[in-house]
């Protein structure tokens, strides 16, 4: 059996390595998929880089839903600069200063989606149908960071426990050699990560989807 690589524990290493070095904080392109998943990886990673939250998810595929998603991530974001704007951080891990975070929102476009994904509409959950989900949003997370001109890359996808880290890892690695930018690996279900997603949710009255947004998976909850 194939040993599996701690992803969270290199992750670890390389912001360790960034804090010895001193100088220019690092700019971190953060694709996320929704607010909760991403309250726990933004409240820990703007204390280490300069975060720019990327939101990429064609995967949505109901208009009203991508919306609602796209506007909780929004106001969590808002939240989360209030707390920086009033240096008032009651209530976090860390008694480090926290840097205010940016968004940037990709286009929506489902039917391309639809199209990296035809013909493999009955795959059941967590198979092919879900690799080619996550290359296409990495893909793009990857595109966007080599133009922007960011240091790292890396994605909230890593929270859930029913996502794969070793295989998301994998994908963003390759994407990032592909664009030439460097991927952050992550697991950030480790360390009580996801509990404190769901702590994060609670106290920011977040909205929490019970699929992960395309009508395939939304179909297996009904």
């Amino acid at each position: 059996m194939e040993n599996k690589i701690n992803y969270s524990r290199q992750m670890q290493k390389i912001i360790e390595q960034i804090g010895t070095q001193g100088g220019r904080t690092p700019r971190l392109l953060l694709h996320s998929c929704c607010a909760p998943c991403s309250s726990h990886c933004m409240e820990y990673l703007r204390e280490h880089f300069l975060l720019t939250v990327f939101y990429y998810n064609p995967n949505i595929t109901v208009t009203e839903e991508y919306r609602k998603r796209l506007g909780e991530e929004k106001r969590l974001i808002a939240a989360y600069n209030r707390q920086v704007e009033e240096q008032d951080f009651a209530g976090m891990h860390s008694s480090a200063k926290a840097n205010p975070i940016e968004i940037l929102e990709a286009p929506y476009d489902p039917d391309k989606w639809f199209a990296a994904v035809e013909g493999l509409e009955d795959c059941p959950e967590g198979g092919q149908r879900c690799t080619v989900c996550f290359e296409t949003r990495l893909r793009r997370a990857a595109q966007a960071a080599a133009e922007g001109g960011f240091d790292f890359f890396t994605t909230t996808l890593t929270i859930s426990p029913l996502k794969d880290a070793q295989r998301l890892n994998a994908i963003g690695l390759r994407m990032g050699e592909e664009y030439g930018v460097t991927w952050l690996p992550s697991d950030f279900k480790k360390k009580d990560g996801y509990k404190r997603s769901i702590e994060l949710s609670d106290q920011f009255g977040l909205y929490r989807q019970n699929y992960c947004g395309c009508i395939f998976s939304q179909e297996k909850k009904n």
